[in-house]
């Protein structure tokens, strides 16, 4: 297990570039499995997570190569389908969640995809009906085994159909999609997600030769096709990192600009941020923020305290909610925090207020946050991380923390942060990893 050994209280300065991002890439590295074709893959993120999906391909026999530090090249003429009852198959896909997202595309390609239940974070209730129903309206057949956790769909001809998702889940999206684009026929998705990453997906599907119609919005027409072929494809810079850092300026007081963010991607979180009261402006495709010694809360029209929720898109990307909340404790004012999609992702704000914030758990989903305005520094302490937003938050308030704190389980952030320690003591911070 890592440790990191942070010195806070030391202002920032400099350019941080945000790397490709994590929940695209685990939806388009499985899409690879869709084709016999070679596929480019550029701006590949270097994280555990997708370190482990890569393996994962390589095990079920696609020829990977490395050309440079982010770019990829995959193939998967012959993939060998019978490792997917293996119990190394097993034991790899169930570490993470994105894994299960290999299902669509080797049923669509091979009329069979095996998973067992998926892992994760542990944040709460991840069910995956969605993926399931999903592939039975496409005409598959579904068989869970509840004493191996293991799940199997098999389908000798797929075919498309009308279907309206019980929820806008966004890897449910983009099984059903990467299942659909080959089914025969017409496929309609109603309350389809519309995540940035999701149209990221369809636009490199539709690069392949699918068919699909209705990007971006949550109704999604695809015509299926008989065949794919290869692309070149390069990921968007991570949304969920760009907020981290935006987040990590202000409650450290720091000058920081964020290189290269695909600004128009970004949606609602510039402004969300801004509400906290966070300087920033953008200068090209770059944020710069400026060092505030203090940013105040804003209140609704009606003068009634600040709710920050999250929602699905174009509403506020839940995987932020760790990140405000840790920012607004060191803010003037006070906000109410509201995590409708997880019941578990509050649950580390204990350790915060073992910092010295003032906050107060409602439920778990709700969480009271009052400023402390910078006038009572973070105390020190010892922490663990919990998941990889939370255990970023936790960084973030050891940052701004006056003296050094210890955050065991850092492996929970190397999941979705790639070489966090060294990128921040580039512009200043100082983290020092213990193994």
């Amino acid at each position: 297990m890592a440790t990191f050994k942070v010195k806070g209280g030391i202002k920032l300065k400099g350019d941080l570039h945000p790397q490709g991002a994590k929940n695209e890439a685990l939806q388009v590295l499985c899409a690879v499995l869709l084709t016999p074709e070679e596929i480019i893959m550029e701006n590949v993120p270097n994280i555990r997570d997708v370190n482990i999906l890569i393996d994962l391909l390589r095990d079920l026999n696609v020829v990977v190569k490395q050309i440079d530090e982010s770019t990829y090249t995959f193939k998967a003429e012959n993939v060998d389908i019978d490792y997917l009852s293996s119990e190394d198959y097993k034991a790899k896909s169930s570490r993470i969640r994105g894994s299960i997202m290999i299902v669509g595309p080797l049923l669509a390609r091979y009329g069979k995809g095996y998973i067992p239940r998926p892992g994760g974070d542990k944040i709460g209730r991840r069910r995956v009906d969605t993926h399931f129903i999903g592939f039975e309206n496409l005409g598959a057949k579904f068989i869970y085994d509840s004493k191996e956790e293991f799940y199997r769909v098999t389908a000798d001809q797929l075919k498309g159909a009308d279907m309206l998702l019980d929820e806008a889940s966004v890897t449910g999206t983009a099984n059903i999609v990467m299942t659909a684009v080959m089914a025969k026929g017409k496929t309609s998705i109603y309350n389809a997600a519309c995540e940035p990453y999701l149209q990221q997906l369809c636009k490199m599907l539709n690069s392949m030769g699918a068919k699909i119609t209705g990007v971006g919005s949550n109704l999604l027409h695809i015509e299926g096709v008989e065949y794919l072929g290869g692309c070149t494809h390069r990921i968007l810079p991570d949304m969920i990192e760009i907020g981290s850092f935006i987040g990590l300026a202000a409650i450290t007081k720091s000058e920081i600009t964020i290189k290269n963010v695909c600004y128009d991607e970004l949606g609602v979180i510039p402004s969300v941020f801004s509400k906290l009261g966070i300087k920033m402006e953008r200068k090209g495709d770059d944020i710069y923020i400026p060092s505030q010694d203090s940013y105040e809360i804003q209140s609704f029209i009606d003068g009634s305290i600040l709710t920050i929720s999250d929602a699905p898109w174009p509403g506020f990307t839940p995987d932020l909610l760790s990140i405000v909340l840790v920012v607004a404790s060191q803010a003037k004012g006070s906000v109410l925090i509201h995590q409708k999609m997880f019941e578990s992702r509050l649950f580390f704000v204990d350790k915060l207020i073992d910092l010295g914030a003032q906050i107060i758990l409602c439920d778990p989903h709700r969480a009271t946050v009052i400023g402390l305005n910078h006038q009572f520094q973070f105390k020190p302490t010892t922490m663990t991380s919990p998941d990889i937003r939370a255990g970023v938050s936790l960084l973030l308030a050891a940052l701004a923390a006056d003296g050094e704190s210890t955050i065991h389980n850092v492996e929970q952030i190397d999941r979705g942060y790639q070489n966090i320690d060294t990128r921040l003591n580039a512009i200043g911070a100082k983290i020092e990893r213990i193994n």
